[in-house]
C-alpha cells in the first residue's frame, strides 16, 4: 500500500477539540475519508498531485507499449498518466478507520506506491523503463480547508 504521512498541528489540535467535545471522531473521520477519496479520484481528472504539480507526462515507450494479458493485446495509445485500461488506480481508494482516532487513504493495488513514489528501472527490472513521481496521495490545501469546515460542522452539531 501506498502510504504518505500527513501531521498539521492546526488540524490536530481542531480534532482534539472536537473530541473533547464529542468523544467520538469516528464520524468526523469518516466524514473527512470521504473527501480526501472523492479530492484523491479528482487529481486524476486533472493529473496533478496534492501539491498542485502537474504529473509527468507519459513517455512514448509507455503510450506505445503493447500490454498482453489473458490472450488479449491492447495499447495505452494515449498520455494519460496514472490512468490503465480499467483504471483500477482511480477505482481502489479507499479510507480506514484506525481504532478511534486515526484515519488512512490509501490503495491497496500493488503498483500505487511505485506511481506515488515513481521507481528506478535499475532498481526494478521488470519495469520497462523508469517511472516518474506522480503523487496522488496527500493533503491538498484544498483538503485542508474542508478538513477545517467538516470538523467545524461536527463541533457545530455537538453544541446544539
Amino acid at each position: 500500500m501506498a502510504e504518505v504521512e500527513w501531521d498539521d498541528h492546526e488540524v490536530l489540535m481542531a480534532l482534539q477539540n472536537l473530541q473533547q467535545a464529542v468523544g467520538d471522531l469516528r464520524p468526523a473521520l469518516a466524514d473527512i475519508g470521504d473527501k480526501l477519496i472523492e479530492s484523491t479520484k479528482q487529481r486524476f481528472s486533472t493529473k496533478t498531485g496534492p501539491d498542485g504539480q502537474q504529473w509527468k507526462e507519459n513517455s512514448p515507450i509507455t503510450i506505445n507499449f503493447v500490454h498482453k494479458f489473458d490472450g488479449f493485446e491492447w495499447m495505452k495509445g494515449r498520455d494519460d498518466p496514472l490512468i490503465g485500461r480499467s483504471d483500477m488506480l482511480q477505482k481502489q481508494i479507499h479510507y480506514n478507520l484506525i481504532g478511534t482516532d486515526a484515519l488512512e487513504v490509501g490503495s491497496p493495488m500493488e503498483y500505487a506506491a511505485m506511481q506515488q513514489f515513481g521507481g528506478k528501472k535499475s532498481e526494478f527490472p521488470k519495469l520497462f523503463g523508469d517511472i516518474p513521481a506522480r503523487s496522488f496521495l496527500g493533503i491538498s490545501d484544498d483538503d485542508k480547508n474542508y478538513i477545517f469546515a467538516i470538523i467545524n460542522r461536527h463541533l457545530a452539531n455537538a453544541i446544539r
